[in-house]
C-alpha cells in the first residue's frame, strides 16, 4: 500500500509539473528559441566597444540597399552607407562588424574608392587616407556580397513555407554582422535608417518603419522602408516571400491612430486575420499603463517567418504564429527592449523580464481567454523559479547562452521580481517610476541601476537591499510562520525564514498572510526584516484559518502558516527546499533528540542513514546530492516512535 501511495504522489507531482510547464509555454518558446539561435553564433568575437579608436564614432544614419535576385538561394549583395560623427581627434580609421566570409567589393569615401581595408576576426577595418575632424558629420559606403554563414536558426536564413522560398533575418544578439556591415554596440543606436530591398516582383519584403514605396522595373520590385527612430543594430530586420498583407488599426486614448500591418503566409491568412486583431486591445493596455506606443507615427506590425518563436524587431515583430501570449510578449518588447534597450546582456531581464510580466498582465486585465487567472499565472511562474534552489536574475556569464536566455531566471524570475517591486513600492509609485524610466531613457539603453533609480525616486526610499537580494542574489526564501490569538482577539505572529541559497543571508521582504474568519477575512502585509520577528495586532474576528501569500505575489518555496496553540502533531516537521537537489533542511517546531535518521525511496528501500549524535535540535541539514532523482521519505526515529516526511529529489 505504501508503494501505491508513493507512486500516486509521484504521478501527481509529474502531472502538476507538466501543467506548470504547459502554462509557461511563452517563456519557454522565446527562451528556448533564442538559445537555439544564440548557441549557433560564435560569441568569442564579441568586442569591447570604445577601446579602439576605430570604434570611437557616433552612428547617425544607415542606408541599406539589398538585392535578392533569387530568394531560392541563400545569397545577399548590396551596399550600406553609414553617416557618423568622430568622437576623437585624429580620426583616420573606421571599423564595422562584418563576418570574415563576406566579400567587400569596394569602399567609397568622399566619392573615391579606397583600397586600404581588410576583414579579420569578423571586423572590417578601413583606413580613410585622411583625417576627419572631431564632431563633424561624414559618411562612407561599403559594397559587399556573399553567402551568410549557415548558423542553423541563425541571423540570415533561407527556408521554405508551403513549398515557397522565404528569406528572413534574426540578429539578436551578435548576428547582424553575418549579413551586413554594422556596429553591434549596446551603447550607440542608429538615429535613422532607410532600407531598400530589391527582389523578384512576385514577392513582398517586410522591414522596419514606414512602407514608403514599392516600385517594379524589369521584373524586379524595390521596396523602401523608412525608419526615423533610433534603433539598435540587432533590431534591424528584413524578410522576403510571397506575403499576403492586411492592416488592423487601433486608436489610443491619446487619439493617435496606430496601423498594425501584417505580412503573413497566404496559407495562414484566414487564421491570421482571425487572431491578429486580439493584439489591438493589448496595444491600448500597454499604452495606458506606461506611455503611448512609442512608434505610433510609423506602425506596429507582424511578419511571419519560419522559426520557433517570435523576435521583437522594431515596429515589426517576426512571428511563427499568432497566439495571444506570443503577440503580447513581442509587442511588450516595443517598449522594453526596443524603445529602451538593455545596455548589457547582463541586464537582459530589462528586455525579457518586462515582456514576460506584461504578457501576464493581459491575464490580470482579462485580455487573454486561455482560462488562466493572473494569480494562477504568477503561481506557475513561481513554481518554475523554485524548481532549482539557485540562480540570480543578474546574468553573471554573458558567454553562456543558456544563462542569458534562461526561461527560469531572465524571463520568469525577472517577471516576478518586477511584480514584487510593484507590491513593495505600491502601484502608483511603480507605474510612475516605470513611466519616468521610459520617458528619460527612451530611444537609448538602460542598465539595472537606471531602473532602480527611477523607482527609488517615486518610492522615496532606497531599494538597494531589495535589488541586492532579488536581482544580484540567488535563490528564494522559505517561511515558517506561527500565529496565536488570545480571548481578546489579540494576534501574535512570528515569522521564521530560511534561504535556498547562501548568497542571501536574509530576504528583507514585505510578505502577505490572509486571515480568515467564519464570514470575513483580511490580508495583512508584514514588513519582515529579521529572522524570528514578532508582530502583535488585533483583529475584530476569530481566526479560523490562515494562508501564506494567498494571491501568489512573492517568490517563496513551500512556506507554511500554523496556529501554534492547536497544531497537529503529525505536521510538526517541515522539509525545504522541496523539490531539492543538493541538501534538505528538516525543521521541527520543538526540539527532538533522534536516535537515527533514515531516507527511504518510494519502494521502501533504505537509501541513506544519518547519525543524529543524540543532540537536541530544531533543525537538521541532510546532504542528498548522491541520490537519484525521485520521490523519497525522511524518517526520524526516537526509540519505537518515529515521524516521516516526503520530499522530491531533482
Amino acid at each position: 500500500m505504501k508503494k501505491i501511495y508513493a507512486l500516486a504522489a509521484l504521478l501527481l507531482f509529474v502531472f502538476l509539473l507538466q501543467k506548470v510547464k504547459s502554462q509557461n509555454i511563452s517563456a519557454n518558446v522565446c527562451s528556448q528559441s533564442k538559445i537555439n539561435h544564440f548557441s549557433k553564433i560564435n560569441t568569442g568575437s564579441q568586442k569591447k566597444y570604445g577601446t579602439k579608436s576605430s570604434f570611437r564614432y557616433d552612428l547617425k544614419y544607415h542606408r541599406l540597399d539589398l538585392l535578392f535576385s533569387d530568394i531560392n538561394n541563400k545569397y545577399i549583395e548590396g551596399s550600406v552607407t553609414s553617416y557618423f560623427v568622430p568622437l576623437i581627434s585624429g580620426f583616420n580609421q573606421i571599423s564595422f562588424d562584418l563576418a570574415d566570409n563576406m566579400v567587400v567589393d569596394s569602399v567609397i569615401f568622399h566619392q573615391n574608392k579606397l583600397t586600404a581595408y581588410s576583414i579579420s576576426n569578423d571586423e572590417l577595418i578601413i583606413n580613410l587616407e585622411t583625417t576627419i575632424t572631431q564632431n563633424v558629420l561624414d559618411s562612407i559606403s561599403v559594397f559587399y556580397h556573399g553567402v551568410p554563414d549557415a548558423n542553423g536558426f541563425g541571423s540570415f536564413e533561407q527556408t521554405t513555407h508551403n513549398g515557397v522560398p522565404v528569406i528572413w533575418t534574426l540578429s539578436e544578439p551578435y548576428g547582424a554582422k553575418d549579413w551586413w556591415p554594422c556596429k553591434q554596440s549596446l551603447t550607440d543606436k542608429i538615429d535613422s535608417s532607410d532600407i531598400y530591398i530589391t527582389n523578384p516582383e512576385i514577392y513582398k519584403a517586410a522591414g522596419n518603419g514606414i512602407l514608403v514605396s514599392e516600385t517594379v522595373s524589369n521584373g524586379m520590385k524595390t521596396t523602401h522602408w523608412r525608419h526615423r527612430h533610433p534603433i539598435a543594430a540587432y533590431l534591424i530586420a528584413i524578410a522576403v516571400t510571397n506575403y499576403s498583407s492586411y492592416s488592423d488599426n487601433v486608436t489610443l486614448t491619446t487619439g493617435e491612430n496606430v496601423e498594425v500591418l501584417n505580412y503573413v503566409y497566404p496559407e495562414d491568412l484566414t487564421y491570421a486575420q482571425a487572431n491578429t486583431p486580439n493584439v489591438l486591445d493589448v496595444i491600448k493596455l500597454y499604452s495606458d499603463m506606461f506611455i503611448p506606443y512609442p512608434f505610433a507615427d510609423e506602425k506596429y506590425g507582424h511578419a511571419q517567418f519560419s522559426w520557433g518563436g517570435g523576435m521583437e524587431h522594431q515596429t515589426m515583430s517576426f512571428m511563427v504564429d499568432f497566439r495571444h501570449f506570443l503577440m503580447a510578449h513581442e509587442l511588450a518588447h516595443q517598449w522594453f527592449g526596443d524603445y529602451v534597450t538593455c545596455g548589457s546582456w547582463h541586464d537582459i531581464w530589462l528586455n525579457e523580464g518586462f515582456a514576460t510580466y506584461l504578457e501576464g498582465m493581459t491575464n490580470e486585465h482579462n485580455l487573454n481567454d486561455d482560462g488562466v487567472s493572473f494569480d494562477e499565472w504568477k503561481r506557475n511562474k513561481t513554481l518554475n523559479i523554485i524548481s532549482q534552489p539557485y540562480g540570480s536574475v543578474y546574468v553573471d556569464d554573458t558567454t553562456d547562452v543558456w544563462r542569458i536566455f534562461s526561461g527560469r531566471l531572465s524571463y520568469d524570475k525577472g517577471a516576478m521580481v518586477l511584480h514584487m517591486l510593484r507590491k513593495y513600492v505600491g502601484d502608483d509609485n511603480f507605474f510612475s517610476g516605470i513611466t519616468n524610466y521610459l520617458g528619460d531613457l527612451g530611444n537609448g539603453y538602460a542598465r539595472t541601476p537606471d531602473l532602480q533609480f527611477h523607482l527609488e525616486q517615486t518610492y522615496g526610499s532606497s531599494l538597494q537591499e531589495f535589488f541586492d537580494d532579488w536581482y544580484y542574489g540567488e535563490g528564494y526564501p522559505v517561511y515558517n510562520i506561527y500565529y496565536s490569538q488570545n480571548q481578546n482577539k489579540g494576534v501574535t505572529v512570528t515569522i521564521n525564514q530560511t534561504q535556498s541559497h547562501n548568497s542571501v543571508d536574509f530576504f528583507n521582504m514585505k510578505i502577505p498572510v490572509k486571515f480568515e474568519g467564519i464570514d470575513t477575512d483580511t490580508v495583512i502585509w508584514f514588513d519582515n526584516n529579521v529572522n524570528g520577528e514578532q508582530f502583535n495586532f488585533n483583529l475584530d474576528f476569530d481566526i479560523v484559518s490562515a494562508k501564506f501569500d494567498p494571491y501568489s505575489d512573492i517568490i517563496s518555496g513551500y512556506s507554511v502558516v500554523l496556529k501554534i496553540d492547536t497544531f497537529d502533531k503529525t505536521n510538526r516537521i517541515f522539509v525545504v527546499p522541496n523539490p531539492a537537489r543538493e541538501n534538505i533542511t528538516v525543521t521541527f517546531l520543538e526540539k527532538i533528540i533522534p536516535d537515527k535518521v533514515l531516507i527511504y525511496n518510494s519502494a521502501g528501500k533504505v537509501m541513506k542513514e544519518f547519525s543524529a549524535k543524540k543532540q537536541s535540535s530544531y533543525k537538521f541539514e541532510l546532504n542528498i546530492s548522491d541520490l537519484p532523482a525521485g520521490l523519497y521519505y525522511v524518517s526520524f526515529y526516537e526509540g519505537r516512535k518515529y515521524v516521516t516526511k516526503k520530499f522530491v529529489k531533482n
